[in-house]
């Protein structure tokens, strides 16, 4: 380590990034959010977002803790398939693509995730569904703002919650001014940082410690992580390829993009997407499997990242590595919570509250929402009561039970509510039960299965033949 205390870096150099970054991000989402005339120009950026800015926002928001952190974590304690399972997580992106292009198609004037399930599957679906995105959007709001603080403490020994609460202020200040458009725009840049600075790091790793070193230390201290047999890590496999495509198919963070994309762009701007983020978790990963030879023994196995990546470093590469999860960390909470907001302001307050508010009503009371979720969030993050592993799974057990209902209502007329409702249910309930009982590996894979079934039976049984156009309702548009 390069400092005394035996951090990466000082805890004054630590504070001054956050601040340098916090007023860059601020200023520039002031600025961009100039041009939101509109509640639709806040929320879906005018829906006129083009090719280059789509796929990046969709790589950049799918690198978040999980990537940065967790990826390093689970490989620390799974070791091959902890990192390759993740990057298997590329497969929601890529799968969500035509979904994307169908949406856009089905509801050119639709606003949010929970108005296509109110109007395909009804009210007891659509309150099934809002409780499963509220879980999930504040499982990943506080696991994004643990991780802030975890990144800071281990790097610079910054108390955690100066960090957590940091990044909170930072995230909510540029959305709160720009809205979608800034969100976006801010995706772009920290999509380019998170690339380049990837690259970088393995580069150095690989130069500064040697792949045949890792390997040996690895096989000689520590096989079962070269064990592609480890029979946790095969079921955490199959549980994060169902975990992933539930988290970006019912989450309202990738259908107000597929909304907010102009013209055909959504199908080939996930696509592109899915694509560049999948070796970035086996490269985050790979880190954590040089951590024994380095004798580094990480307080939280989600620390291990960081921890290893400023070791080989020294203070320049921990300047770096803060770069890269902060800018990760950032495209991710920003997203989320834009996207909450909207299901709070739309869902809730709109279709349940106030149906004849006016457009300028809804676009304050979108900004109180972002201020609102920031301030809850910050709450459930101060006691860090579990690790950024086992917080994100937990979630698992409750969006893999979407799967099913939102693909057959897409494509299918005959699933009726009642079975979308009832899937998702006992779907998210068995989830719990797996999780609890057996482990969270299996949380989603329980839960997708039996939602899979019942989906499967309401298809035999089901007599309706929905009517697509239901899902346009351009009457509504202009409010």
């Amino acid at each position: 380590m390069t400092e005394a205390s035996g951090f990466a870096l000082s805890s004054s150099l630590g504070l001054t990034l956050v601040v340098i970054f916090g007023l860059a991000w601020i200023l520039f989402g002031w600025y961009l959010g100039r041009a939101n005339k509109t509640h639709e120009d806040f929320a879906l950026a005018g829906r006129n977002v083009g090719f280059a800015l789509a796929s990046a926002t969709a790589m950049a928001t799918w690198v978040t803790s999980n990537t940065t952190l967790v990826a390093p974590q689970l490989t620390y304690q799974f070791g091959i398939w902890g990192m390759v399972g993740y990057s298997f997580a590329a497969l929601g992106l890529i799968l969500f693509a035509p979904l994307a292009a169908r949406i856009k198609r089905l509801m050119p004037n639709g606003y949010t995730s929970g108005d296509f399930i109110r109007l395909r599957y009804g009210q007891a679906a659509w309150w099934a569904f809002i409780v499963i995105s509220v879980v999930y959007a504040f499982g990943w709001l506080v696991s994004l703002g643990m991780a802030g603080g975890i990144l800071l403490e281990a790097l610079s020994g910054l108390d955690y919650h100066i960090g957590m609460t940091a990044i909170l202020i930072i995230c909510v200040g540029y959305t709160l001014f720009g809205g979608l458009r800034a969100v976006i725009a801010t995706d772009f840049i920290q999509a380019l940082i998170i690339i380049v600075g990837v690259v970088l790091i393995a580069w150095f790793l690989i130069d500064t410690v040697s792949l045949e070193s890792i390997h040996s230390e690895v096989q000689t201290n520590h096989p079962q992580l070269l064990d592609l047999l480890f029979p946790a890590a095969i079921m955490f496999l199959f549980n994060n390829i169902f975990f992933g495509l539930g988290e970006i198919f019912h989450s309202n963070v990738w259908w107000s993009r597929a909304l907010a994309f102009k013209g055909n762009v959504a199908f080939k701007a996930y696509l592109l997407g899915g694509i560049l983020w999948l070796p970035i978790p086996i490269v985050t990963g790979f880190i954590a499997l040089a951590a024994p030879q380095l004798g580094i023994f990480p307080p939280s196995a989600d620390m291990v990242g960081p921890m290893v990546a400023a070791e080989v470093l020294g203070k320049v590469g921990a300047v770096v590595v803060f770069i890269v999860v902060f800018s990760a960390l950032a495209s991710s909470l920003d997203s989320l919570l834009a996207a909450t907001s909207d299901l709070v302001t739309r869902d809730i307050y709109h279709k349940k509250l106030k149906p004849q508010a006016t457009d300028k009503h809804l676009l304050r009371f979108n900004r109180y929402s972002i201020l609102g979720l920031g301030v809850l969030t910050w709450l459930f993050c101060l006691p860090q009561i579990a690790t950024l592993g086992a917080l994100l799974n937990f979630a698992g057990a409750f969006v893999a039970s979407t799967i099913f209902p939102v693909v057959l209502g897409l494509y299918q007329r005959r699933l009726s509510g009642g079975y979308a409702a009832l899937a998702m249910t006992l779907g998210t309930l068995c989830g719990l039960v797996g999780y609890f009982v057996i482990g969270f590996y299996v949380a989603a894979l329980v839960s997708c299965s039996v939602s899979a079934a019942i989906c499967g039976l309401g298809l035999l049984l089901s007599k309706q033949q929905f009517d697509w156009q239901q899902l346009d309702e351009q009457e509504e548009s202009s409010l």
